[in-house]
């Protein structure tokens, strides 16, 4: 069989990560187990997972496809991603850990909301829950997307049967272990990643010297007319506004916020950021470099490649020795899993915490929420299949999306939700609704107006924007009871107290 180390380390890999949902199933006693791992998560579980829960396929296949494409123009998304995540640590994560405790151990952000916002409790908790339905399925259809052309590339399997085999290693471990596998399998997928990602472009260096590369994408630049090296080629304020802006997304990612919920500790959060952008910052610096080294090895080497983000996947195949290649592509399915894994978890929690036991089955144990967890793990997993069956799909465009559907819905909310005691249930509620609603319609609204400069301005700018102002401004004309700012004091004090110790 040819590299058949190939296929041994890939199968070992797959082994290993549903031996551990097997063993997290052993492990999962209740529901607040299988959502949030009984909030017992260490500083270094915590921070590889919301790592690794963050960067999905996009950061092995989409960011190096785009670096390939256009260079280094491209790498602003890079620096937004990085300073909106460390402020998301220093700002969010402490605050929301407490928080969340203390309003009735909310498990979800759409608890959290309800309790948080209690005179517009339903509605919230209705709203929000679909908000996560909506974009949560089509963010992951992107992992399904970026799980397909992996084992297409790997296996040589038509599109259609490469998805539905990518799919069914992400949703067993899922489905078996909930969150403690998410989490655990998340560490491991997070040290393979920043393994792959640093050793892919050390090797280019390797096999090209500083000359080689600048004489091929010099080569390379003259005849498609882009300069790879230039940060600013062909990208206007808006542009360079629009990458940076995707750091705004991450106050309002519920698979990334749930990973600072979990945490045991504020301290642990404290040691978690250290860990977690110093981890980041590696790991988006390897993808920038993957795919801008891999442009001049290709073109030095004077390689076709047919679809830009199998640019990782090339390049292994091509520099490594199978056993290493097979790690790699591990890498690859990992950043795809832990996403994936992350985005079913969170869509089952809604449908189970907020619609089920809210409104359909309040009395229902905590053994028959699981089920019904696992069970709708299943549903969304078919739903975004589904979307997915397009192979002409764009990881980068869905994840895009998704993205900034989450940062301009909830990451207003969930800021002023824990720093102003005066925000109402009523303006939470618009807030959030209208951050939605613009994500949607900002893009083909644009375009009809004739305003196509600014249709090219990232959605999440308008909806962040849109949402903070509502939400601040309906504050000052509705009014709240007492007890809402007194319960608001009280967590606040809670939070005080912790972070001293």
């Amino acid at each position: 069989m040819q590299n058949y180390q190939i296929y041994i380390t890939f199968g070992l890999y797959l082994l290993i990560i549903l031996g551990i949902g097997v063993y997290a199933y052993r492990s999962t006693q209740n529901f607040d187990d299988y959502i949030l791992g009984g909030r017992k998560m260490g500083s270094f579980v915590t921070a590889m997972s919301a790592g690794a829960s963050d960067m999905s396929g996009w950061l092995l296949m989409g960011l190096p496809g785009a670096i390939f494409l256009s260079g280094l123009s491209e790498a602003w998304i890079a620096v937004g991603l990085t300073i909106g995540a460390y402020l998301n640590y220093r700002v969010v994560a402490a605050r929301l850990r407490i928080f969340t405790e203390k309003y009735k151990n909310a498990l979800t952000l759409p608890e959290f909301f309800a309790q948080r916002f209690p005179q517009q409790k339903k509605a919230l908790k209705i709203i929000s829950s679909s908000i996560i339905l909506f974009f949560f399925t089509i963010y992951c259809a992107s992992g399904v997307v970026a799980g397909a052309k992996l084992f297409q590339s790997l296996l040589g399997l038509d599109y259609s049967t490469a998805l539905w085999l990518g799919a069914l290693a992400t949703i067993t471990y899922t489905f078996i272990g909930g969150y403690l596998a998410v989490s655990w399998s998340d560490t491991i997928q997070a040290t393979l990643m920043i393994f792959a990602l640093l050793l892919a472009p050390v090797m280019v260096l390797l096999h090209l010297t500083w000359e080689d590369i600048n004489l091929a994408l010099t080569a390379k630049s003259e005849m498609t007319g882009i300069p790879y090296a230039n940060w600013l080629h062909n990208v206007s304020g808006i542009g360079v506004i629009s990458a940076l802006a995707w750091g705004l997304g991450y106050f309002g990612q519920p698979h990334i916020l749930a990973r600072f919920m979990a945490a045991d500790s504020v301290q642990s959060l404290q040691n978690a950021r250290k860990i977690g952008i110093t981890w980041m910052f590696l790991c988006l610096g390897g993808a920038v470099a993957v795919g801008y080294f891999g442009l001049a090895y290709f073109s030095a080497n004077q390689i076709p490649l047919d679809n830009a983000e199998s640019v990782f996947i090339e390049l292994s195949r091509l520099m490594f020795n199978p056993w290493i290649v097979g790690i790699v592509l591990s890498a690859i399915l990992a950043a795809v899993m832990s996403t994936l894994s992350a985005q079913l978890l969170m869509c089952s929690a809604a449908v189970t915490e907020d619609f089920y036991k809210g409104f359909l089955r309040k009395t229902a144990s905590s053994n028959e929420l699981v089920w019904v967890g696992r069970f709708m793990v299943l549903v969304i997993s078919a739903i975004a299949i589904l979307i997915a069956q397009d192979p002409s799909s764009g990881v980068m465009k869905l994840v895009s999306y998704a993205w900034a559907g989450f940062g301009a819905a909830f990451g207003p909310v969930v800021i002023l939700s824990l720093f102003n005691r005066n925000i109402t249930s009523s303006a939470a509620l618009w807030g959030m609704l209208c951050g939605a609603v613009t994500v949607v319609v900002w893009s083909p609204l644009m375009q009809y107006l004739g305003w196509a400069d600014l249709a090219k301005l990232y959605e999440i700018i308008p909806g962040f924007l849109i949402c903070s102002f509502i939400t601040i401004t309906s504050s000052l004309f509705s009014t709240e009871d007492s007890a809402v700012a007194e319960q608001f004091d009280q967590a606040l004090a809670e939070f005080n107290l912790r972070s001293k110790g």
